[in-house]
C-alpha cells in the first residue's frame, strides 16, 4: 500500500511546472512503471500503469509530432559540449524492473529504435526463482513479476537500454515519526520507538551511502557496466543523496517532478510521471502543457487546534480535519509548524524536533504526511521568520526608536533581528531541523517578517547601515525626509526577502523541490507607499516567491464596504504582470472583532466575488474542524476543480 499510495500521491502533486517553449539543449523525461495488456478504467485509478495499446499509441505520437528520443549518452555528450540535443528531445525511463519491460516494452524499443533507461532495485533481482519480492507494504510480489539478470544483460547488449540504480534495498518505507508512519527510506530519518530517538546524521549518511555503493557495485558485477544514473525511489531525494550518488559514480539522478530540463538539471532531472493509463489525448496534453500550474485551493490550518495532551484525542481531531479537507477538495494546506497557544503569533515551541525551542509535540510530520497521502494535497510548512521566543541577549532582538533612544520593540511580535548574525544562524538551524524531520512541499513565511518605520535600530541593524551607501546611521537623519525613509524601508524589505530566501535554501538541502509563499498584509498591495511602515513590498514579493498569500480580510481591516474593498484588492493585483497568477487571496472565516464565525452566505459570496474578478488561487484562515467552519460541504462548490489531466 505504501508504494502504490505514495507514487499516486506524487502523481497528483506533480502539477507545478508551467509550459514553456522549447529552447536549445532542453529535454523532457518520462517515467513509466507497469505496462499491462489490458487496464480496465476501474483498475487504473491510483496506479502507475499504462496499457500496451496506449504505450504503442504514445510512442507513435512522439514520432509523428517531431519528438526525438535521446539516450543518457546523448545528454552526457551535450553537457560536455560535444554535440547539441535535438529539438523536442525526450528521455524514456522505466522504473522498478517489471518483467513486462522485457516482454512488452523492449520489442517496441527495437521497433522504433528508441533508447531507454531501466531503473533496478538489485536486491529484488537476487531473490531466487519461486521466491517473493518485498514490494511495498502489501503482499509480496512473485519473483516472476520482475526481470531476471539474464534478461537485463540481453537488453543491455542491444545497445538501446542502459541500466540505472533504483537503490540496493531502499525502495520501501521506514518508520519516520513516533506515530508510526512509514515514509521513503532514503529521505527519512529512521525513528526508533524503543529508544525514542531519531537516526543521527552519521547513522543516516552511513546507511544511504552504503546502499548506493552496494547498488552500483552489484549492477556493475551483474551487467558489466557501472551505472551512472540513480532513479530515486518515489522521486524523493536530498543533498546528502546527491552527494552520495556522485561519490558512488552516479552523477545523474532522476526525480519525479513536472517540467522541462536543461543540461544543468542532470544532477536532479525532473520526470513526468505517466500514471492512470492516459489515453492519447491525455498524453498529448501532458506533453504539450507539462501539467501547467493548477489553481490553489488553500486551507490554512493551525496544529494548535488539533493538539491535545491525550494522543488519542489528537488523532481523533486529525481525522476530523482529513475528512473536511477531502470533502471541500482542498489541494493545498498551509500547516502551522510552530506552537502558539496564546495566539500572539510568536513561536513559543515547535511541532518538530529541533535544537533551540521546546517541542510541544512531535506532530508536524505526522499531520503533513497524513494530508499528503490521505488527501493528496500539498503541504506548506507555515513558519515564523523572526518571531521565535528564545532566551537570548536583548541585542539579538529588533529595537525601535522610542523616547529618543533605541528600545526593545513593543510590537506584539517579539522578533529576532534579521541583521544579527547569531540570530540568523539560530533561525536557519530551526529551518534545517524542520526539513530534516518532516516531509512537505513548501514553506509559507509568516507575516511577522516586517520592520516598522521605527525599526530596526538595535546594534545589529545600525551596524548593517554602515555597509549601505547613502543611508545615514542616525535615526533622526534616517527619518529626515520621505526619500530617506523610503530608501531605508526598501533596504529592509530587501534584507527580509533575502533572509527568507536563505532560509528556503537551508531547507532545500533536505527538500530540494520545495516552493515558497509569503504572507503579506493587504496594505502593501493597496497602497505601495506603505512599504515605509512595514518593509513589505507586494512587487518585490511577486519577484521573490512562488506565491504571495495576501490577507484578503476586509473585516479585520474594518472596511466600510467589504465588497468594494475586496474588489479594489483583486484589481490592484491584476495590474501586475504576475499578480493574479501568483497571488493567493486568503479570506477570513472568523470575525476576530467579536470572535464570531463569518456567515457562510457572506463567506461564499466573497469567495465567488474574488473569483469573478479574476483571482486564480483561493484560500481562507482559520479552519475549525470542531465547528465545521467554514462549512466543508458548502466550500466544495468553490474549491472543487476539474480532474487533473
Amino acid at each position: 500500500m505504501f508504494k502504490k499510495y505514495l507514487l499516486f500521491t506524487l502523481f497528483c502533486l506533480c502539477l507545478g511546472a508551467s509550459a514553456q517553449g522549447w529552447t536549445a539543449d532542453t529535454f523532457i523525461a518520462l517515467s513509466y512503471h507497469e505496462v499491462e495488456d489490458e487496464v480496465p478504467p476501474s483498475e487504473a485509478l491510483g496506479r502507475t500503469v499504462v496499457s500496451l495499446a496506449n504505450l504503442k499509441a504514445q510512442f507513435a505520437w512522439l514520432k509523428q509530432n517531431g519528438y526525438r528520443v535521446v539516450s543518457v549518452q546523448d545528454l552526457v555528450d551535450a553537457q560536455a559540449g560535444r554535440k547539441h540535443l535535438p529539438d523536442q528531445a525526450v528521455l524514456l525511463t522505466f522504473d522498478d524492473g517489471y518483467a513486462d519491460f522485457y516482454r512488452k516494452v523492449f520489442p517496441l524499443l527495437k521497433q522504433y529504435h528508441y533508447p531507454a533507461l531501466i531503473a533496478l532495485v538489485d536486491s529484488w533481482l537476487d531473490v531466487p526463482p519461486g521466491g517473493k519480492v518485498p514490494y511495498g507494504e502489501e503482499e509480496p510480489w512473485a519473483r516472476s513479476d520482475f526481470l531476471g539478470w539474464d534478461q537485463v544483460r540481453e537488453v543491455v547488449r542491444s545497445g538501446l537500454v542502459e541500466v540505472a540504480s533504483h537503490s540496493h534495498d531502499s525502495h520501501h518505507g521506514l518508520i519516520g515519526n513516533p506515530q508510526g508512519n512509514t515514509q521513503p527510506a532514503l529521505t527519512t530519518r529512521r525513528y526508533d520507538a524503543a529508544s525514542g530517538r531519531y537516526e543521527n546524521d552519521a547513522e543516516y549518511n552511513q546507511r544511504i551511502q552504503g546502499d548506493l555503493r552496494r547498488s552500483a557495485d552489484t549492477l556493475r558485477q551483474r551487467t558489466g557496466q557501472r551505472p551512472r544514473v540513480v532513479a530515486w525511489p518515489y522521486g524523493e531525494y536530498n543533498q546528502a543523496l546527491l552527494d552520495a550518488a556522485r561519490d558512488a559514480g552516479m552523477p545523474i539522478t532522476l526525480g519525479l517532478a513536472d517540467g522541462r530540463n536543461t543540461l544543468a538539471d542532470l544532477p536532479a532531472v525532473k520526470r513526468l510521471l505517466v500514471a492512470e493509463n492516459p489515453d492519447i489525448d491525455g498524453f498529448a496534453q501532458m506533453m504539450t502543457r507539462l501539467r501547467a500550474d493548477r489553481p490553489l485551493r488553500v486551507a490554512h490550518v493551525d496544529i494548535d487546534y488539533l493538539y491535545d495532551p491525550d494522543p488519542a484525542q489528537t488523532e481523533h481531531n486529525l481525522g476530523l480535519l482529513l475528512d473536511r479537507l477531502r470533502t471541500m477538495h482542498a489541494n493545498t494546506v498551509f500547516l502551522q509548524a510552530y506552537a502558539d497557544p496564546d495566539g500572539d503569533g510568536n513561536a513559543e515551541a515547535l511541532y518538530f524536533p529541533n535544537r533551540h525551542l521546546p517541542v510541544r509535540a512531535d506532530l508536524f510530520n505526522r499531520v503533513a504526511w497524513q494530508i499528503k497521502t490521505r488527501v493528496r494535497a500539498k503541504v506548506y510548512a507555515w513558519m515564523p521568520v523572526l518571531a521565535f521566543r528564545v532566551a537570548r541577549p536583548e541585542d539579538w532582538f529588533v529595537h525601535e526608536w522610542k523616547d529618543g533612544q533605541p528600545r526593545l520593540s513593543s510590537h506584539v511580535y517579539k522578533r529576532l533581528s534579521p541583521f544579527q548574525p547569531e540570530a540568523r544562524q539560530l533561525i536557519g538551524e530551526i529551518y534545517e531541523d524542520l526539513a530534516k524531520h518532516a516531509n512537505f512541499a513548501g514553506l509559507l513565511f509568516h507575516d511577522d517578517a516586517l520592520l516598522s518605520d521605527y525599526e530596526d535600530v538595535g546594534p545589529a541593524g545600525l551596524a548593517d547601515l554602515r555597509q549601505v551607501r547613502g543611508l545615514p546611521q542616525d535615526f533622526a537623519a534616517l527619518h529626515a525626509s520621505p526619500d530617506t525613509r523610503m530608501r531605508w524601508a526598501q533596504h529592509k524589505t530587501a534584507a527580509l526577502d533575502a533572509f527568507t530566501q536563505a532560509l528556503a535554501e537551508r531547507a532545500r538541502r533536505y527538500r530540494p523541490t520545495l516552493k515558497t509563499a509569503r504572507n503579506l498584509y493587504a496594505l502593501p498591495l493597496l497602497k505601495p507607499y506603505s512599504e515605509e511602515w512595514f518593509a513589505q513590498s507586494y512587487a518585490a514579493a511577486l519577484a521573490d516567491y512562488d506565491y504571495v498569500a495576501v490577507e484578503a480580510m476586509p473585516f479585520m481591516e474594518e472596511a466600510d464596504n467589504p465588497d468594494a474593498w475586496l474588489t479594489e484588492l483583486v484589481l490592484k493585483a491584476a495590474l501586475y504582470p504576475d499578480g493574479l497568477r501568483k497571488t493567493v487571496f486568503e479570506l477570513q472565516s472568523v470575525d476576530w472583532r467579536n470572535h464570531s464565525d463569518i456567515p457562510m452566505d457572506v463567506f461564499l459570496k466573497q469567495m465567488r466575488r474574488v473569483q469573478e474578478l479574476g483571482a486564480v488561487h483561493l484560500g481562507y484562515y482559520p479552519d475549525n474542524p470542531f465547528r465545521d467552519q467554514p462549512r466543508a460541504q458548502d466550500l466544495e462548490a468553490v474549491f472543487a476543480l476539474p480532474p487533473a489531466p
